[in-house]
């Protein structure tokens, strides 16, 4: 069974950085395609960053050049490193892991999900 576990969200005041984590279990981490997703009340979830099986990433126009979207396959572990945080970025992050690797950071492709983690950035 497919478990995904996000730690690392928090409080913090624009500009600052925080990094997320996302450890995977019960699949074969190293070769599936990895991905962070958030999510505001009202909103759609959308894509942020992912990283395929080969170091390949992929990011959001929204956070290129702030955030950087890793993996260690020896832990069985995502991050994604949040640097220069604006209000905007306020929302539930979520680590997602699907069996194909994904063309486009749609929601709607994803086969698991975490449960989440806040990131709130005040100003």
């Amino acid at each position: 069974q497919v478990h995904l576990v996000e730690s690392g969200g928090g409080s913090v005041q624009a500009g600052g950085s925080l990094k997320l984590s996302c450890v995977g279990a019960g699949y074969p981490f190293s070769t599936w395609y990895m991905g962070w997703f958030r999510q505001v009340p009202g909103k759609e979830r959308e894509g942020v960053a992912g990283i395929a099986s080969d170091g390949s990433p992929t990011y959001a126009d929204f956070v290129k050049g702030r955030f950087t979207v890793s993996r260690d396959n020896a832990r069985n572990t995502l991050y994604l490193q949040m640097n220069s945080l604006k209000r905007e970025d306020t929302a539930m992050y979520y680590c997602a892991a699907d069996s194909r690797r994904l063309l486009e950071l749609v929601p709607g492709y994803v086969s698991y999900w975490g449960q989440g983690t806040q990131v709130t950035v005040s100003s």
